[in-house]
């Protein structure tokens, strides 16, 4: 390279005996470099100079002294950082910020560790343990009650009850008959067996039955329609010697009209007002 070569390549000012930068194989002065090349701060918004270090990432830069992480403010040169929305945090700025949190101990779940979830909270794997005998859930079958966590065999020891009929754990819901406690799929009428706990029913000498099965086997019949009288609801009726009678079926038997609350009189099987029994034979 010959002495009017080695000149800046931008202002032509001889280098000889300068500092100089080579870029693309041509010779700049410091200055006309750093007006030309340099890149421009992101924190500050100052020139990064060529006798700065430049730190770059994703195509913005910094200088060494700014590149720090914009919540604690400690640098982050050589050390593990994270973009989020623009910013540079580092690796415990971004765990504070936007990791889980241990529904027990509150504490961050840092990235990277195993951390449990149960409807819709977080747990550390080592703090999500069982409330009596405090040994991990891990991925364990488990049992809520009263806002605690058991594995099975501390739920069945301390609060378990036993189906009357199976005699194996109710482990939750359940239907409690004489009070006695039963499966919902267990409580079942005692002559067709269907399942009752969604059904209205009758119990007889402590045995549960369905309607049907109940006033085909039990239920009197009433002396006038001869349908069942099951007294459900409030259902009233009325009782005279060995007959029954649904109370809006205990009516003359002439005339129509009901008899509840007032005097009649019998003939044979037929009951009547006594308007309509004074002209015939009668028994009171």
């Amino acid at each position: 390279m010959t002495t009017a070569q080695f000149d800046c390549q931008y202002c032509t000012t001889s280098l000889l005996g300068k500092k100089y930068v080579l870029k693309d194989d041509n010779p700049y002065c410091i200055s006309c470099y750093d007006h030309v090349f340099c890149n421009y701060c992101e924190e500050c918004k100052e020139a990064i100079e060529s006798d700065s270090k430049d730190l770059c990432y994703k195509g913005r830069h910094w200088h060494e002294r700014c590149f720090n992480c914009a919540k604690c403010n400690h640098s982050l040169v050589e050390k593990p950082f994270v973009a989020k929305d623009e910013r540079l945090l580092c690796s415990e700025c971004y765990s504070n910020e936007c990791s889980s949190k241990c529904f027990h101990c509150k504490k961050t779940i840092m990235p990277g560790s195993r951390k449990m979830e149960f409807k819709g909270n977080y747990w550390h794997e080592t703090c999500f343990v069982c409330e009596h005998c405090r040994q991990p859930m891990g991925t364990k079958p488990l049992i809520s009650k009263d806002s605690g966590y058991y594995c099975v065999p501390c739920f069945q020891k301390e609060f378990a009850h036993y189906c009357s009929f199976c005699k194996k754990v109710i482990t939750s819901g359940g239907v409690t008959f004489r009070g006695e406690p039963w499966h919902k799929e267990c409580f079942l009428c005692s002559g067709c067996r269907k399942e009752l706990c969604e059904e209205e029913f009758m119990s007889r000498d402590d045995y549960p039955f369905c309607l049907d099965c109940y006033n085909r086997l039990y239920a009197k019949k009433c002396a006038a329609c001869t349908k069942p009288i099951t007294g459900l609801r409030g259902v009233k009726f009325i009782c005279f010697q060995d007959r029954q009678w649904h109370s809006e079926c205990f009516n003359c038997g002439k005339c129509s009209v009901s008899l509840v609350g007032e005097g009649f009189l019998t003939h044979n099987k037929e009951i009547f007002c006594r308007k309509c029994a004074s002209g015939a034979e009668t028994d009171v």
